[in-house]
């Protein structure tokens, strides 16, 4: 059930949220949003620690003699894109868009942190994670290495998403693979340019790269096993300026998917070996670089069974999802790096709105639905009250 004293300052926070909405910050550059978190939770009585992940926030409260040690996370930064709303709130900086709901798992966990500081009722040590860069390349891996489970040591860690497209209210994980990795790559082709009608003098890095986005293609269905889900996307091809010239390189530029560990090696592989012999076939030279790498988000089975039970009580049966028929989904999350270092759930979080169009999450319109603040804060409240006793 939800929790009246949540519900009592339900506007306070949904004004705050409102706040963050309308001055986005991107990874690494969350100082004002860092600094008024850090300023309330100060206030509330939580010891606070800043500069994890260079923006990173991490507040402490310790209550009674229980030896447990608790983590809940929420991220903070926005996207690179234009808001086009037309919200009240709407961001302020152009370019710059809560496009993903941060705010809203900023000020969620705010709103669970004040109620916890006020009523105490646990006995242990919590730990709440205010993340930076989930969006570029991996705050919770940045913070992860500096030391962020050796300062703050907990027994298990959670996390929830807002999921716009699934009704409001209602509460989505399952045990296992949730979310899937995420691998970047750039490939150059080096060649040799010159004139269009004199092809004998060049060396063509276009066939070869036209060679390669085909072959990428037998990577899934030639190379992983077929019950084993796996993407394989070329996004960009970029070479030349012009009709009649051929140009000296190619950059190609190539996002993977999976949720299994050696599958995600396996396609790696695979695209190194395309692409070197592919550009060896026509005597080009290759360049590949990664970008970077999210590994799958795969919750453990404890903590996952916890965090469901969790969720019945505070929604209802009714309102969670039954994990036996939620299929994974291809997107991925940085919480990945905290799951590989401490046992612990991530969760979706429900966010329709029956009164108006739903656009997913990066997009342009997309909006958060504030009548769902309450119900994950108290979801919050709740786990912490039913782990640390």
């Amino acid at each position: 059930m939800l929790i009246k004293e949540i519900l009592d300052h339900e506007a306070e926070m949904i004004a705050l949220r409102h706040d963050f909405h309308a001055h986005p910050e991107l990874g690494f550059e969350e100082h004002r949003t860092s600094s008024i978190i850090a300023k309330l939770l100060t206030e509330w009585g939580y010891q606070v620690d800043r500069g994890l992940g260079q923006t990173g926030v991490v507040a402490t409260l310790t209550q009674g003699d229980g030896r447990k040690r608790l983590g809940i996370r929420a991220d903070m930064d926005a996207l690179p894109m234009q808001e086009l709303t037309d919200l009240p709130y709407a961001s302020q900086y152009p370019g710059k868009m809560h496009a993903c709901g941060h705010d809203g798992h900023c000020a969620i966990l705010l709103s669970a942190a004040k109620y916890l500081a006020q009523t105490r009722r646990f006995s242990g040590t919590l730990h709440l994670i205010f993340q930076p860069s989930e969006e570029s390349i991996g705050g919770a891996r940045v913070m992860i290495e500096e030391g962020l489970f050796q300062r703050f040591p907990c027994d298990a860690v959670f996390g929830l998403h807002n999921f716009p497209l699934y009704p409001a209210g209602q509460f989505f994980t399952k045990p296992g693979p949730l979310m899937a990795s995420s691998d970047s790559f750039t490939v150059t082709l080096f060649g040799k340019g010159g004139h269009g009608s004199a092809p004998e003098h060049c060396l063509d890095p276009l066939p070869c790269a036209a060679t390669i986005v085909l072959a990428l293609q037998t990577i899934v269905s030639r190379n992983v096993d077929p019950q084993i889900p796996a993407v394989v996307t070329v996004g960009s091809l970029q070479a030349g300026t012009t009709h009649n010239i051929i140009p000296d390189s190619v950059v190609m530029k190539i996002n993977t998917r999976s949720f299994c560990p050696a599958t995600r090696q396996k396609i790696e592989e695979s695209i190194r070996h395309i692409v070197a012999t592919q550009a060896e076939s026509y005597h080009l030279t290759a360049k590949i670089e990664k970008i970077f790498g999210y590994p799958a988000t795969i919750n453990h089975p404890t903590e996952t069974a916890f965090a469901l039970q969790i969720a019945r009580q505070t929604v209802g049966d009714e309102h969670v999802g039954d994990p036996e028929g939620l299929t994974p989904l291809m997107g991925s999350e940085d919480f990945a790096f905290m799951l590989q270092e401490v046992p612990g759930c991530y969760l979706l979080l429900g966010t329709g709105n029956d009164d108006r169009e739903n656009f997913s999450v990066h997009h342009p319109r997309y909006q958060f639905n504030d009548q769902c603040l309450s119900i994950g804060a108290s979801y919050w409240a709740n786990l912490v009250e039913a782990y640390l006793i």
